[in-house]
């Protein structure tokens, strides 16, 4: 199946879906994250805010921008660009109806890098929307460990991949 088929199929699983069912899964899966070594080691985490459809987030920064640096996703043109996720930012909405901090853009380094994705596979294959915003943002920090979040029918026996995507280290789900 090619990557645009697939996101399509993965769009129609996640409408099967209720709202309620969603954030059940979700739930379970960032408390999986908050359980794992490399997240409780971890200092300076990047994670997301999260869509709608995706696995829910929110609620998750909230307690964790408390307790460790906690950097976000902004977009701009073609880039990720990182920033702080401090106690008094705000979001706004940025490109795509994705919640951006508004802060100035991070600089350091990061001890993890979480990211979300249409699908999985458990040999590290992400596939993105297509844009290819992660793909270009991880390449530049390939020795940064990175944890994908999906719902459990994200999770594929295989996704489709091309010489630039970039290998996720490990896939949390149900």
């Amino acid at each position: 199946m090619d990557k645009k088929t697939l996101r399509q199929e993965i769009r129609s699983r996640k409408k099967a879906h209720t709202a309620v069912e969603l954030q059940q899964q979700s739930e379970r899966i960032m408390q999986k994250l908050a359980e794992h070594q490399r997240f409780q080691d971890a200092q300076k985490v990047m994670l997301y805010a999260s869509l709608p459809d995706e696995v829910q987030t929110l609620s998750f920064l909230e307690t964790w921008r408390h307790r460790k640096t906690v950097i976000l996703p902004t977009v701009v043109r073609d880039d990720i660009i990182p920033v702080e996720l401090a106690e008094n930012v705000e979001f706004a909405e940025g490109d795509f109806h994705i919640p951006e901090p508004q802060n100035h853009p991070y600089t350091g380094d990061f001890d993890l890098i979480v990211v979300p994705g249409m699908a999985f596979d458990k040999a590290g294959h992400r596939l993105g929307r297509g844009k290819g915003y992660y793909d270009r943002f991880l390449s530049q920090h390939p020795h940064v460990y990175t944890i994908g979040l999906c719902f459990d029918f994200q999770l594929l026996p295989e996704v489709p991949s091309e010489p630039h995507d970039c290998l996720i280290n490990e896939v949390i789900s149900l």
